[in-house]
């Protein structure tokens, strides 16, 4: 099943769309040192290689607790405005030189606020960064568009004012809103207000859910919080029960059946928005070939692939697709999910259909394959 002539350098070459990448957990480690030194904040190493390694061994504890923790050491230097600006500015860069032609960069106003910002003025840092990175990699020859999607905190009781927030600049450069966090115990009824506020004014809003909770977070991650893509989604698969397992079929998708909310969601093409590597550091599947995406991939979910938190998970777009590529996806799998992410940007119909025809297409052709 494997691709045999697709190599890593193909799959670093092609067009990708990412939806779910966090802005504070993706910043370089040099960055982090340098700004941790600015304030005044410990962190523990004192040189980049180390302090990425001490990342990935935290956030590889097996708890998304735990994981959630590695994020102190990054809101720390992210707490002025010249800081969010360059850190914004580096992950467009980053990921335009990686291949990425639309991205979705989501963080939480809420969390950026200790020294006395205000929201607005997070926003428009983090914007002012997003246009300086573009600007930074057109003159390399990279194109790439990026929309700012605002979390908020299931724990937290900030969602009233995240919502507004966000409706405020939806026309400069916010495409939608987030709901994260630990998802025992905090559902998406503690932000209900929050919630029907957006979907009265016809914000698109994406749940985390499916991840350190299953099939009935999904639930109400539709049903009560509106959601129109689901975050990570991986446990969806315990709605499904799988048939015999095969040499040709070792998923036993040819005799799956699905539940009442797995054939919800693929009826109705919901995006998963599945993260791989950092599914397998929260102990969400054994290994890559463990995980549900495979199956929920073929049995024609409308599966996407992100990355997540770059810097705790040490990994990227590129190393995300060709680790599934090592597993035996293909190239048409590249592109399947590639085109199911590019449909369900954040941005318009019109935008979406151009990205799609003008840019990924073109690429996944035979001809077109080295074209970024």
């Amino acid at each position: 099943m494997t691709d045999a002539a697709l190599t890593r350098d193909d799959v670093a070459a092609l067009p990708k769309v990412l939806l779910h990448d966090h802005l504070d957990g993706g910043v370089r480690p040099q960055t982090v040192l340098e700004l941790a030194g600015e304030v005044g904040h410990p962190v523990p190493a004192d040189e980049p290689t180390a302090l990425a390694r001490w990342f990935l061994t935290a956030a590889s504890s097996g708890s998304l607790e735990d994981y959630l923790t590695t994020f102190e050491h990054t809101l720390a230097v992210m707490q002025r405005a010249d800081h969010l600006r360059r850190i914004a500015a580096e992950a467009v860069v980053d990921l335009a030189q990686d291949g990425v032609v639309h991205a979705e960069l989501r963080y939480a106003p809420e969390l950026h606020q200790r020294e006395g910002l205000t929201g607005d003025d997070v926003v428009g840092a983090v914007a002012d960064g997003i246009a300086d990175g573009i600007a930074r990699a057109a003159e390399a020859g990279r194109r790439i568009r990026v929309v700012q999607i605002l979390t908020i905190m299931r724990q937290a009781d900030h969602g009233r004012a995240t919502a507004e927030l966000a409706l405020r600049w939806r026309h400069a450069g916010v495409g939608g809103v987030d709901l994260a966090g630990p998802e025992d115990g905090y559902g998406p009824a503690r932000h209900q207000y929050a919630l029907r506020r957006l979907r009265q004014a016809s914000m698109p809003v994406t749940i985390h859910a499916g991840e350190g909770a299953g099939v009935v977070s999904i639930a109400e991650a539709l049903h009560l919080g509106g959601a129109v893509r689901i975050g990570h989604g991986a446990r969806l698969i315990e709605d499904i029960t799988l048939g015999r397992a095969t040499e040709d079929d070792p998923w036993g998708l040819d005799g799956a059946s699905l539940g009442e909310l797995a054939h919800w969601v693929r009826d109705q093409q919901v995006p998963l928005e599945v993260c791989p590597t950092s599914n397998l550091h929260t102990h969400l599947a054994p290994s890559l070939a463990a995980h549900p995406v495979t199956a929920l991939q073929r049995l024609g979910f409308a599966v996407t692939i992100s990355t997540d938190n770059r810097l705790m998970s040490q990994t990227s777009p590129t190393t995300e697709l060709w680790r599934l590529v090592e597993i035996g996806w293909t190239l048409e799998d590249l592109r399947d999910v590639t085109l199911t992410a590019a449909w369900s940007t954040f941005v318009h119909a019109d935008e979406r259909e151009a990205l799609v025809e003008d840019v990924l297409l073109p690429a996944f052709t035979p001809k077109g394959r080295h074209r970024a």
